[in-house]
């Protein structure tokens, strides 16, 4: 297991905050709250043994560079991130669904999709080394989350990847707008990767060329495209449905 690339072990916001203690996944060494603040009693019962100090809201605003904090700063490891070959070692589902992304370089987009993946159930984030969001406390908190409960896994060449991936029996499905098959018609069952494209390029082209299917989100509205994380939304929740029948 890799960590990340020197990016912050900082939380901030509550939920972010308590699915970190929660989960266990990384080391907490410092907790900061409003002094005077109230409603933290579950953040402290999840916290026995973590120093904890009770400081201003100013001391608050700048450990969290001023976001939106709601009174709880948390220093702890950063996220585990994982190689792919480690990852491919572990168990994985005959319906493991894992999304994989193609410079997604907005960390809200990030934790966002980050959020919708693990509510949906998917096993696996894939970020890559150049071209994405790093797993910064802004992408961390709008997670809420979710970061701590989902393997992430880096790795240094989408396209290899994507390769590595139809050899442990994965199917590669892109998001793209030009699509083959609408997401109501492709075949989604089985183990699938969905690969999410950048905000404003989208798929780039040897990675799509890498995919064995397009598939398109249906729009019959005047606005022809969606954002990322919004997409990647509906499509986790298209796999779900179908696991669900």
């Amino acid at each position: 297991m890799n960590r990340d690339r020197g990016e912050s072990g900082l939380l901030y916001g509550r939920n972010s905050v308590l699915e970190c203690l929660r989960a266990g996944r990384r080391r907490a060494r410092k907790l900061y709250l409003l002094k005077g603040g109230d409603d933290f009693d579950a953040i402290r019962a999840a916290a026995p043994g973590v120093p904890v100090v009770e400081t201003s809201r100013a001391e608050l605003d700048r450990l969290a560079q001023d976001g939106v904090h709601q009174g709880v700063v948390l220093e702890a490891d950063p996220l585990p991130v994982l190689d792919l070959k480690s990852w491919l070692a572990k168990p994985l589902a005959k319906d493991a669904v894992v999304i994989l992304l193609d410079g997604v370089t907005d960390p809200h987009n990030l934790g966002a999709i980050a959020r919708s993946a693990v509510a949906m159930g998917a096993s696996a984030l894939v970020i890559t080394e150049d071209r994405g969001a790093p797993l910064s406390p802004a992408a961390v908190k709008t997670a809420s989350g979710a970061m701590e409960h989902i393997d992430l896994v880096r790795v240094t060449n989408l396209t290899r990847c994507i390769g590595q991936l139809k050899e442990h029996e994965f199917w590669i499905a892109a998001l793209d707008p030009e699509g083959e098959k609408t997401l109501w018609e492709a075949d989604l069952g089985g183990r699938i990767g969905l690969v999410i494209g950048s905000e404003g390029k989208g798929l780039r082209r040897l990675v799509r060329e890498s995919c064995d299917f397009g598939v398109r989100i249906p729009l019959p509205g005047p606005i022809p495209s969606l954002n990322a994380s919004v997409s990647a939304a509906i499509a986790l929740a298209e796999c779900l449905r179908r696991r669900s029948t």
